[in-house]
């Protein structure tokens, strides 16, 4: 798909672009038999095409091909229509919110990459800092909506002179890139965070590209734990209806999954509540709500945005990722 608007040349309208959230949880999944691999990839593919909010990616670290959508309901549907529409029965794993880091300070960095074994070397030097990019910084547009949000990587050129050449600023903002792909709390990418380079220096003979893409990769590992990092989580904009007599246990399951209520309306015999809820939380809540409501209840959900968790669910990630499994 092109994004273009396609008319007869006489009517001068254009479509406006669909904004295409980021998948907010994954599922690792495979076929039960090797038989089926060839329709599972056809499906695959299919729903690929078919809705722009449902990614397919295959994970070398792990050997397994993981879904990613909007939702556990999301998901459990297109496994539903792989079994259904292609006879391929599935294996999925424990679904996986795609969780996020970002700095809440700013930090210096100063490394020097130098690598001598014989022949050319390397040599690089990058100096900067570190900060977080805070959404609508230059406060409200001009008409007075909303500012925009924040970028989720900003590289700025504060360099005076010519103590790292041109040609070699390309290599040191892709470093930073590549480093932004897993932050070192819980290895999610790292978002919200401008580079500014201030400095640097190079070697006639042993600097080269891949050099300072590695100083850059080091220089912000280096950088990255003094910034105050944060975990983000996924948290979802939760509609609840039920009669009005269930009011109160549906608020408290609410409260139980740390969520908070924005708004509770009567509709004759309803009551529709309001809410948002950390998608970490929401897992079996279907479950919950029919059990609480005697299958009278329903609820709704959408990705609202992305916010910092708890410290002690951070420390909790932190602890899952450093003993050897990505934070889930």
């Amino acid at each position: 798909a092109s994004g273009d608007t396609f008319t007869d040349g006489k009517v001068k309208y254009a479509l406006g672009s669909m904004h295409v959230p980021d998948p907010v949880m994954s599922l690792a999944i495979r076929p039960v038999s090797r038989e089926s691999g060839t329709q599972f990839s056809k499906a695959l593919n299919r729903f690929q095409r078919e809705d722009p909010t449902f990614r397919v990616k295959f994970d070398p670290e792990t050997a397994e091909t993981i879904i990613s959508g909007m939702g556990e309901l999301h998901l459990e549907i297109y496994v539903e229509r792989m079994r259904r529409e292609y006879k391929v029965d599935a294996q999925v794993g424990k679904p996986r919110v795609n969780f996020r880091e970002t700095i809440a300070g700013r930090a210096d960095f100063d490394y020097l990459h130098k690598k001598q074994s014989g022949g050319q070397g390397q040599y690089g030097r990058v100096v900067g800092y570190i900060e977080p990019i805070s959404a609508g910084e230059d406060g409200p547009e001009e008409d007075g909506s909303a500012p925009p949000k924040a970028e989720k990587f900003e590289f700025v050129n504060n360099l005076v002179g010519n103590n790292i050449p041109p040609g070699f600023i390309p290599s040191i903002e892709k470093g930073f890139r590549e480093a932004c792909n897993s932050g070192n709390l819980t290895g999610h990418p790292v978002e919200g965070v401008r580079v500014v380079i201030t400095d640097g220096a190079a070697h006639a003979v042993d600097s080269n590209e891949m050099a300072f893409k590695l100083a850059s990769l080091y220089a912000f590992r280096q950088a990255y734990p003094e910034a105050v990092p944060q975990v983000l989580e996924p948290v979802m904009r939760v509609e609840i209806r039920a009669p009005t007599e269930f009011q109160g246990d549906v608020i408290g399951s609410v409260n139980r999954r740390k969520g908070f209520i924005s708004d509770s309306r009567q509709d004759l015999d309803e009551v529709a509540i309001e809410a948002s809820v950390p998608l970490n939380n929401m897992f079996g809540y279907s479950t919950e709500l029919r059990s609480m409501t005697q299958g009278k209840g329903e609820f709704t959900m959408e990705y609202a945005n992305h916010a910092p968790v708890t410290q002690e669910v951070q420390n909790e990630l932190a602890n899952q990722f450093s003993s050897g499994g990505k934070g889930k």
